[in-house]
């Protein structure tokens, strides 16, 4: 079965199920994957002796796996590396809700909570792959117009890979909805949407006479929204055979 078949579905049980409000829950691929793909900066949950710890980190998904990165000195890969429980969360942040009670006031979101257990990726090949699509699954291409990294680079780097084991999406999309008899109340009320949207690109002061902007950059225009172009660019990343990458990451 294909990872986003709409038929596929994460299994709910006491970890992930929503319960306030279970009527906005989604357990499926789709959903969840849609999700993530229009998203780069996760959160990532976990326990380092009994304390609580949240890092922020780009990431990046293939099929149910997902991928991080960051310095091979870092707390939370030291403490991910031989297997331990995580929970990675994104957030798209839609509107303000302004109600005509302070109880009604709320957001509309669209959330994402992955659990699984992480490891290091400790395969060579698994991780020369993941270091590519660290840079391709945002830009399709990049890496193949770059100076190589090299070892030392390579080597200053670790990438924690996490099958999703358990994953629900909770997305609330009402605008006001304030209780029937406030309607006729003298107050104000409105949504106020929240978009992120992609500003004017800022060459860097230092490059050289003559180096234009690569056409693979073309998705990352001014005022469209990011959501869209992280979207549209892990389709593009991911088109097509997967070049060994599967095979290379599951061997991890």
């Amino acid at each position: 079965m294909a990872a986003d078949d709409v038929s596929a579905a994460y299994p709910v049980d006491a970890r992930n199920r929503v319960r306030r409000r279970h009527d906005r829950g989604h357990y499926d691929h789709a959903t969840v994957h849609r999700l993530l793909d229009a998203a780069c900066l996760g959160h990532v949950a976990y326990v380092v002796d009994g304390w609580p710890y949240c890092t922020p980190t780009l990431f990046w998904r293939q099929d149910t796996r997902l991928y991080w990165h960051g310095s091979s000195a870092s707390r939370m890969l030291r403490t991910l590396a031989d297997g331990a429980p995580a929970c990675l969360t994104v957030t798209h942040f839609d509107s303000l809700v302004l109600a005509r009670c302070g109880f009604n006031h709320s957001a509309d979101y669209r959330s994402v909570m992955a659990f699984g257990t992480a490891r290091l990726l400790t395969s060579p090949e698994a991780k020369r792959r993941a270091l590519v699509m660290m840079v391709d699954r945002l830009f399709p291409g990049r890496t193949a117009q770059l100076r190589a990294s090299t070892t030392r680079e390579i080597r200053a780097t670790s990438v924690i890979s996490m099958t999703i084991e358990r994953a629900s999406a909770k997305i609330r999309a009402k605008g006001v909805a304030d209780e029937e008899e406030d309607y006729a109340l003298p107050i104000h009320a409105e949504r106020l949407p929240i978009h992120t949207v992609i500003g004017t690109p800022e060459p860097c002061p230092r490059s050289l006479p003559g180096v234009a902007r690569p056409a693979n950059l073309g998705g990352y225009r001014p005022g469209r929204a990011l959501e869209t172009a992280l979207a549209e660019a892990h389709a593009a990343a991911f088109a097509g055979p997967p070049d060994g990458a599967e095979t290379a990451y599951a061997e991890a």
